[in-house]
């Protein structure tokens, strides 16, 4: 095992290849969205929400529409018809389970849940099986650690404004006006 720091050069060229991993992780999770949404004859906004939804109620928490239009990036409205078709489809069911009876819950369907499982079932056995089993308990906590760090970072980011907008000082650069 090597004893000396690694060189900038070696630690930016890891950090390259943690980054870069990171983004094909996306890629693929966006492409199973896509490939669900396609199985089960959705938009992949819809199955985007579907998991969502899914994925909170196995964590043991619950979505409301307004988190789940946050979560999602939608507008209020655009979020309304989405969870109405999803609704129209027997995906999921919308209930008042709080003393506050105006917040609305969101529960996906067993039918669904059981769709879901179908679907994702198996590569979460290979992942499980094939990848986690490779590592230490502390070298998955430690990774644990540092995806909710990662997690963090990137959140608390976001809720800074942007730069200016490249195009700003263009004018309408749209070719219309």
């Amino acid at each position: 095992m090597r004893k000396e720091p690694m060189t900038p050069s070696e630690t930016h060229g890891r950090y390259e290849r943690i980054h870069e991993g990171m983004r094909a992780y996306g890629a693929n999770y966006r492409e199973f969205t896509r490939r669900f949404a396609a199985w089960l004859g959705l938009h992949s906004t819809d199955a985007e929400a579907l998991i969502e939804i899914l994925s909170a109620e196995e964590r043991g928490a619950t979505l409301s529409p307004a988190r789940l239009s946050e979560r999602i990036s939608l507008s209020n409205s655009a979020t309304t018809a989405l969870l109405n078709r999803l609704e129209q489809a027997g995906h999921i069911v919308r209930s008042r389970e709080h003393d506050d009876r105006r917040v609305i819950t969101l529960r996906s369907t067993p039918r669904v849940y059981d769709l879901a499982d179908q679907f994702f079932g198996p590569l979460g056995t290979k992942v499980e099986e094939s990848v986690m089993g490779k590592y230490s308990p502390e070298e998955l906590r430690r990774f644990e650690a540092f995806l909710a760090d990662i997690h963090a970072t990137m959140t608390a980011h976001l809720a800074e404004p942007p730069p200016p907008s490249p195009n700003a000082h263009r004018g309408n650069s749209s070719g219309t006006g």
